[in-house]
């Protein structure tokens, strides 16, 4: 690994790295800044863990705002029920959510937020479809 390199967990599971093998091996740890581990190599390198090892964006992130949340689990519910309403129809393959139910879940969620928006005009309507993903 290269020097200074900086590593984080991404994973569900707080052992994908293994932080206590880093800890027998290292002749220094220093606390770089919060949520940042030095980890001063015998071979004079340095690796920086964030959050101890643990899963990043929910240690170093705070966790996912339950505003991001709500929305997230929305939309798997409504999937969820987007196959089993149309189960005889779909074939077994991935599916990306049909962009109705995205949208009617964003007019709800924007709705419960006292936040008006208005209707897009047929030109922006277009301009919008144009885009390629």
């Amino acid at each position: 690994m290269k020097n200074n390199a900086i590593v984080c967990n991404t994973g569900a599971f707080d052992f994908e790295i293994n932080v206590k093998a880093l800890k027998e091996r290292a002749l220094e740890i220093k606390e770089a800044r919060p949520s940042v581990q030095e980890f001063v190599l015998k071979n004079n390198k340095s690796i920086f863990v964030l959050t101890e090892g643990r899963i990043v964006n929910l240690c170093a992130a705070e966790g996912h705002p339950s505003s991001v949340m709500d929305l997230s689990y929305a939309n798997q519910a409504l999937s969820v029920e987007y196959i089993i309403k149309n189960r005889n129809s779909l074939e077994k393959k991935v599916y990306t959510l049909p962009k109705e139910i995205d949208q009617e879940l964003s007019r709800i969620k924007l709705e419960s937020m006292g936040i008006n928006i208005d209707k897009p005009s047929k030109e922006m309507i277009e301009y919008m479809n144009s885009w390629k993903g």
